[in-house]
């Protein structure tokens, strides 16, 4: 069976060739602002030409060639984060709130945990999950670059540990791997690999992951379930297969842009021909009851460190901090919260995570543009007059915490992320 007659299970032959034909078409970029470094007014200063995002707040489609964000030292000082526009309305529609303890089951390379946090004011915890160790590893650059410090990273296979988190959740994000139908106008390798072998193999799995998910889900609490597949099989059927055997309930979502298929009316389509994006598929899933959260405590810091963090955990005299918890004990930790930096003495080390994630610090120096180059290529800054460690900014925006002697600057920007601008 090929693609095109495979959508003839939910489409008619005018939507079907609608679709095909906005297979061809440019790709659509969007970006999300981190508005703890950076708003609306700033950000359309900067770039007065781009179009708001149809759904999303402080989104905006772009054009990558007028505007090459990726490359900005705005990008590199995490005041946003690229991403599809699809992609961008999954966790926007799950809507986790700041005291809400949250599971992205299959997280890599992070879009809707760094969406999700931004909802959250960077409060409350999200557990951040890939199976690959590789993969969860972009989603610490992003945590890192973005200051993000309410996430725990982790690697695992969650159907092995899920029984130690059964009506844990308060909302959880399954975005499904899967047959990738919506990445092939990225993607033309995705085009080519495509099969219906693929898409069923892909459906498996899915039903399993959402079973999982459900179990895991708090009663009253919200799944949101997406993938980036056009077909049926992967998305109303695996819904409608969770319902047959559970007392899920779906949510109605509704907006001009959405298709909701008539035969099958489970969730919501994003196709390419009616919303500016690469299309995806997201139903909201609810498990009856009310949910019961945990009552917010008064935070006590109690650490030698004078820290504003809850909890600090010290793995061999490296230090993070976090202030919500959950049982860590099962999980494979990539990172847990934010990485403070290495401890020498009771004197600390500062990590760039940290520089990231905090607005202010006891020493400051304001960089003028040469100066940045220059840190961002690895120098010393000659700047006298500064002791000990000291919050290195451009433009208010936080870039790495450093160490001056009195005579200059040492440069504590990790080599990874040195470049030249």
């Amino acid at each position: 069976m090929n693609f095109e007659k495979h959508l003839e299970s939910y489409l008619n032959e005018e939507e079907i060739k609608k679709l095909l034909e906005s297979l061809k078409q440019e790709s659509k970029h969007a970006v999300l602002l981190n508005t703890r470094k950076m708003n609306d007014e700033e950000f359309l200063k900067l770039y007065p030409d781009v179009v708001k995002h149809p759904v999303v707040p402080h989104a905006y489609l772009y054009d990558k060639d007028k505007y090459p964000l990726g490359k900005s030292v705005y990008h590199l000082l995490g005041c946003f984060y690229l991403q599809e526009p699809s992609a961008m309305v999954p966790a926007f529609l799950l809507n986790a709130n700041e005291d809400d303890v949250v599971l992205d089951m299959c997280a890599a390379p992070g879009g809707k945990t760094v969406q999700t946090s931004f909802l959250m004011n960077n409060k409350g915890l999200i557990v951040s999950n890939d199976l690959s160790r590789q993969r969860a590893g972009s989603i610490l650059e992003n945590v890192e670059r973005l200051g993000i410090g309410n996430v725990i990273i982790t690697s695992n296979d969650l159907s092995l540990i899920y029984k130690n988190y059964l009506n844990k959740f308060d909302k959880i994000i399954l975005d499904a791997p899967c047959s990738g139908s919506g990445m092939f106008r990225k993607e033309e390798k995705m085009l080519l690999d495509w099969s219906y072998n693929k898409v069923l193999k892909n459906q498996e799995i899915q039903k399993q992951l959402i079973d999982i998910a459900y179990e895991m889900l708090k009663p009253g609490g919200i799944l949101v379930y997406s993938t980036c597949s056009f077909s049926l099989e992967e998305d109303e059927m695996v819904i409608e297969h969770l319902l047959s055997h559970t007392d899920a309930e779906t949510v109605n979502i509704t907006h001009p842009m959405f298709y909701i298929s008539k035969k099958h009316p489970y969730g919501i389509h994003l196709f390419p021909h009616i919303f500016p994006g690469e299309g995806h598929y997201i139903c909201l899933v609810k498990k009856p009851g009310l949910l019961i959260k945990k009552k917010p405590e008064e935070k006590v810091y109690k650490n030698k460190y004078n820290l504003k963090f809850t909890n600090i955990y010290d793995f061999s005299h490296v230090l993070f901090g976090i202030d919500e918890i959950i049982n860590i004990k099962p999980l494979n930790i990539v990172r847990i919260g934010v990485k403070i930096g290495e401890d020498f003495k009771g004197q600390i080390k500062y990590d760039y995570h940290y520089a990231h994630y905090i607005d202010s610090f006891v020493q400051e120096y304001e960089l003028n543009d040469e100066q940045l180059k220059l840190y961002f290529n690895g120098e010393t800054l000659n700047v006298p007059n500064y002791q000990s460690y000291l919050l290195l900014k451009y433009k208010g925006k936080s870039i790495d915490i450093a160490k001056g002697d009195g005579r200059i600057i040492k440069n504590h920007l990790p080599k990874g992320l040195r470049t030249k601008l």
